[in-house]
């Protein structure tokens, strides 16, 4: 039988073999419009050299080890081939922004292309010798420069041989891991004896990888999602229904929460090596993330090691988190942050947050760019959370203001950039004289091809200075137009463009995605999978609408595990968040009904309100009129640092009389953090959650009454009251636990909200500021008799 085959292309071959030398950022990344150039200048310079030239030449060539049951296909289109006085020539032609005059012999990885090339087509035609042609053309000028050498087919052999011997041991050692590591799950049980709800979990992902679908799970807290959906996916994997896995997480705190779910599973026999890509900033050594050989130590001659890291800490270690690539990263003397990315693409799962496969500026291009997929499967946890992150991924601006400052600092630089920002500023100053308040346009008009040119001058300007004398305010700004037309390209009946004034008085240009489903799908179907799971995925249909595309979609319901008696849900309808109700009296009667809550049992207590304002009101009125000796208050500040939301999270591990603490929804404490037991014994909801009016939410509104729902809905009462159900699931985090929660609006009581609660709240009771004493004490007595 024949083996199967690995596939690699001759570019990412050479490429990731015999790259070398410094890692350098400081040269543009944008390539859009130089792919562009390249493709124009590649089919100019193939179409006048005649019908000798036969262009794009489709090659492939299989080698087989003994030791290793695939075979290795090296596989390419070569830019050119044609006889020149009955010498067969391989072209390799290259498009730049450098000065051609001046290169003096071919790049390395381009030569290893042609030469490679060369190799594969002389197995077909078998003649002495065979020349490679590497031609270099200005994208701008359109001059060229032609490196010519001949090799005969010893020669090119033998150089072959030793370029696949290489990349031989790193196929050699993943097929032979592939079969341990499926060995190891042959007799994989689930670690747990299942609570309710998690077999129906674990069946429903494993049918969902193996039809090769996508499910929408909605399980309350505490049902133990993460590891009900890893465990199906591992085992998945070990059944050859996917290749990796991708956990994604919008916050820190979730991804401890799956490497502890995969240690587990190792425990129980697993052999898996799973990587925790952490954000550039956290792994970076210096004190200042520049990664160029001038000003990093780590950064000159990285590509010459990066390799032999790699392989070490690959082929030695099966987890990899913050320390240990550090640690690797420290002895081998490379970038960490770039040795975990090209580590990445050799193991079995990949923790890490949502920008790594959706965001267009930032996602993992060795799996996700152009033309890559793979055999992924995708766990999307606090899958509530990419409504909001897919919307800020793929919207994006442009401010009159900042190309004006763009303008007078490329003025020492470049007259071509200077002559594109004016161009640029002329049309956005168009738009602002027609904007009042906001004023929405049928598409970005002339501003698209204005920045494109902006974009052409700069990535121009960035290669002949290297980046070196830029200064950052103008290399932000050209991050800023990047992202501008990379958006740009997406834009559809999923976007709303739009301009509004900005707080220096200058227009605005902004390509806002008030959809993010239809992008969201392209990254999703370069895998096989998808599984998004949160505690709050209601109402279903809404979640389905702004993350998915498909129509064949999965879904399932999950009900609380927990005893219904273990807690007392109550809602009091004698108060309100609402705007025009805000003022003394009714932060006094907040505050009534918090001070009457904690009366009722000593213990550890989170007040959630809609902003830090209302907070702070609410908080002061307290702290004047009820505060107490036994009750302490901590509250919860705007820009918390790590450190910070540690030292407040420990002040309820630490506490033995009452503590309040005064949070913020949607904020860092409102999800993801666990307080069990006696650490949290209440949770008090002050409002609906409601987003705060503004241009976005409003243009939301519009846009969905439009497509015929409820605009209301899709712009505030969900979005507001995800914000509520997670402020919720703070309580009740274990079978043991028991608590508290109140929700304090009159709102909560009509039926537009009450339809929004999950099923488990049936036994929800109303109460009002001279009852909620009584009620809760009635509770707490209870839970002290069964006690």
């Amino acid at each position: 039988m024949d083996k199967p085959v690995v596939r690699i292309s001759v570019r990412n071959l050479v490429e990731f073999i015999l790259r070398s030398g410094d890692l350098d950022n400081r040269g543009g990344s944008s390539d859009r419009e130089a792919m562009q150039k390249g493709s124009r200048l590649h089919r100019k310079i193939q179409g006048r050299m005649g019908s000798h030239y036969r262009a794009e030449v489709s090659l492939k060539y299989k080698t087989e080890y003994e030791d290793v049951d695939v075979g290795i296909q090296v596989e390419g289109r070569a830019d050119g081939i044609f006889t020149e006085d009955g010498q067969c020539w391989i072209d390799e032609i290259k498009g730049v922004y450098a000065d051609v005059s001046q290169l003096e012999k071919p790049v390395e990885v381009h030569r290893a292309q042609a030469m490679c090339y060369a190799w594969i087509y002389a197995q077909e035609q078998k003649p002495e010798k065979i020349g490679v042609q590497m031609t270099y053309g200005n994208l701008d000028t359109e001059e060229l420069k032609f490196f010519r050498e001949e090799y005969t087919l010893e020669e090119l052999g033998l150089w072959y041989q030793n370029l696949l011997d290489r990349y031989h041991k790193w196929i050699a050692y993943q097929f032979a891991w592939k079969k341990e590591r499926n060995v190891s799950m042959s007799d994989l049980e689930f670690p747990f004896e299942y609570r309710e709800g998690q077999r129906k979990i674990v069946s429903g992902v494993y049918h969902t990888i193996s039809t090769e679908r996508q499910i929408f799970v909605q399980a309350p807290t505490g049902v133990g999602k993460t590891m009900s959906t890893i465990f199906p996916a591992v085992r998945a994997v070990g059944a050859g229904l996917g290749e990796n896995i991708f956990y994604l997480t919008a916050k820190t705190i979730t991804r401890t929460v799956a490497e502890e779910a995969f240690s587990i599973l190792k425990e129980h026999g697993l052999k898996f090596k799973v990587i925790t890509i952490t954000a550039k900033e956290k792994l970076c050594f210096c004190d200042k993330t520049e990664c160029n050989p001038e000003n990093c130590l780590w950064a000159r001659g990285h590509l010459d090691r990066v390799n032999d890291a790699v392989f070490e800490l690959w082929t030695t270690q099966d987890s990899y988190d913050r320390d240990t690539l550090l640690e690797y990263a420290k002895k081998w003397q490379v970038c960490p942050f770039e040795m975990c990315l090209d580590l990445a693409v050799w193991v079995d799962a990949v923790i890490c947050d949502y920008n790594y496969v959706f965001d267009p500026n930032v996602y993992l291009k060795r799996f996700f760019g152009e033309g890559t997929s793979g055999e992924y499967i995708f766990l999307i946890d606090e899958a509530h959370n990419l409504v909001d992150r897919g919307r800020e991924m793929y919207s994006a601006h442009v401010d009159r203001a900042d190309v004006l400052e763009a303008k007078r600092l490329a003025g020492d630089y470049s007259k071509g950039l200077v002559r594109a920002l004016e161009k640029v500023n002329r049309q956005l100053r168009t738009l602002e004289k027609e904007c009042t308040e906001y004023e929405i346009l049928p598409n970005p008009g002339a501003v698209s091809l204005g920045m494109l040119q902006v974009m052409g001058e700069m990535d121009k300007l960035l290669e002949e200075l290297h980046g070196k004398e830029l200064p950052e305010q103008l290399l932000e700004f050209y991050f800023c137009v990047r992202d501008f037309l990379n958006i740009d390209e997406l834009l559809d009946e999923n976007y709303v463009v739009y301009t509004e004034i900005g707080e220096g008085g200058k227009v605005i240009l902004r390509l806002f995605c008030v959809n993010p489903a239809a992008n969201i799908h392209r990254c999703l179907e370069k895998g096989k999978s998808a599984v998004f799971f949160s505690a709050t995925l209601l109402p279903m249909d809404y979640y389905r609408t702004l993350l998915s595309t498909r129509k064949d979609d999965y879904g399932i319901y999950v009900t609380s595990p927990f005893r219904q008696e273990n807690r007392c849900i109550l809602t009091g309808r004698d108060v309100s968040s609402r705007y025009t109700r805000r003022g003394y009296e009714e932060y006094h009667r907040i505050a009534s009904y918090i001070a009457r809550t904690v009366w009722t049992r000593k213990g550890n207590y989170m007040v959630f309100f809609p902003s830090y304002k209302f907070m702070e009101d609410v908080l002061e009125v307290y702290e004047n009129e009820f505060s107490a000796e036994w009750v302490r208050c901590i509250s919860q500040t705007s820009g918390m640092n790590e450190r910070e939301k540690e030292e407040f999270l420990e002040e309820f591990s630490a506490s033995e009389g009452t503590l309040v603490g005064f949070c913020v929804m949607g904020g860092i404490f409102s999800e993801g953090i666990d307080l069990m037991g006696e650490k949290l014994i209440g949770a008090i909801i002050i409002g609906t959650g409601l987003p705060q009016i503004g241009t976005e939410r409003e243009i939301l509104r519009q846009y969905y009454d439009k497509k015929g729902v409820n605009g209301f809905d899709y712009a505030y009462r969900y979005p507001g009251m995800n914000k509520v159900l997670q402020s919720a699931g703070r309580v009740i985090r274990t079978q043991e636990d028991t608590g508290i929660i109140l929700l304090l609006d009159e709102r909560f009581a009509g039926k537009d909200y009450r339809n929004l609660f999950p099923a488990e709240w049936s036994d929800r009771g109303n109460c009002t500021l001279n009852t909620v004493e009584e009620q809760l004490g009635s509770f707490w007595n209870r839970i002290r008799e069964k006690n």
